[in-house]
């Protein structure tokens, strides 16, 4: 990836005139309080999954380095840009992936020990429940919202609701027993969902993919060998066409 496609996208945007980014963040700002978001954007930006950039360990730099292990290219590529200092947003943007689907590249990396686990409760609880680690409950226990007592005492509830046919979604149960807000589960799901979708900030400038050198030198012998049957099938055709022609001449 030689192109930072969000540094790209955001050069052009700063560099519309100021009553045009005026429009915009205005826009925007109804936006984020639509979706119940705006407070925790301006109080909590460190605390964004999106924004965070993951930090290699010493066995991650070596694993990157060596590739021992033989793991999927998009689990390299996202070492080698949080190497590079990238952070989710870009790192997903970069590989053309889905902020969830670089949730669970980055869940993985933390539990094989290749990267740091975040300072903020809030970016592990993130990126875990977008990955689908965690459930709605293990979600908010893990960023502290609510205490293990708590979340217990809830699927307990559910469970009661359960057993007399009034099932009720766990997030709608915290909200009745007054742990969280409704406006942080609306604002949870729609978050949840937006991290399915891939996103292109232009179609002229995604990244094509790229091989890197091993998985090139593993399909390289794999056509050297194919070229060797090849060779040898020819071979064995010429020798039985031989041997018919022979048997005919007879």
């Amino acid at each position: 990836m030689k192109k930072n496609l969000f540094e790209l996208f955001m050069g052009k945007l700063l560099a519309y005139p100021l009553w045009v980014k005026q429009a915009v963040y205005y826009r925007l700002f109804l936006n984020m309080q639509e979706n119940y978001c705006e407070r925790f954007i301006i109080k909590n930006s460190d605390g964004i999954f999106a924004l965070y950039v993951p930090t290699l360990t010493f066995s991650g730099k070596t694993e990157l380095w060596e590739r021992k292990c033989g793991m999927d290219t998009n689990i390299y590529n996202f070492l080698r840009l949080a190497g590079e200092g990238y952070n989710i947003l870009e790192i997903s943007l970069n590989t053309f992936l889905s902020i969830e689907e670089t949730a669970k590249h980055f869940i993985f990396c933390l539990e094989q020990g290749y990267i740091e686990k975040p300072e903020k409760d809030e970016v592990y609880a993130m990126g875990g429940f977008i990955a689908g680690k965690f459930r709605t409950g293990e979600y908010y226990l893990q960023n502290g919202s609510i205490t293990i007592d708590q979340l217990d005492i809830a699927v307990m509830t559910q469970r009661r609701l359960d057993d007399r046919m009034e099932h009720k979604l766990f997030g709608k149960i915290l909200v009745e027993l007054g742990y969280i807000t409704d406006k942080s589960v609306k604002t949870l799901f729609t978050l949840k969902a937006d991290a399915k979708r891939r996103f292109i900030l232009n179609y002229d400038i995604v990244p094509k993919s790229e091989l890197v050198q091993s998985d090139k030198e593993m399909l390289e012998a794999k056509i050297h060998l194919l070229e060797n049957e090849n060779d040898a099938l020819k071979r064995k055709m010429v020798q039985l066409l031989h041997l018919v022609r022979k048997q005919d001449d007879e």
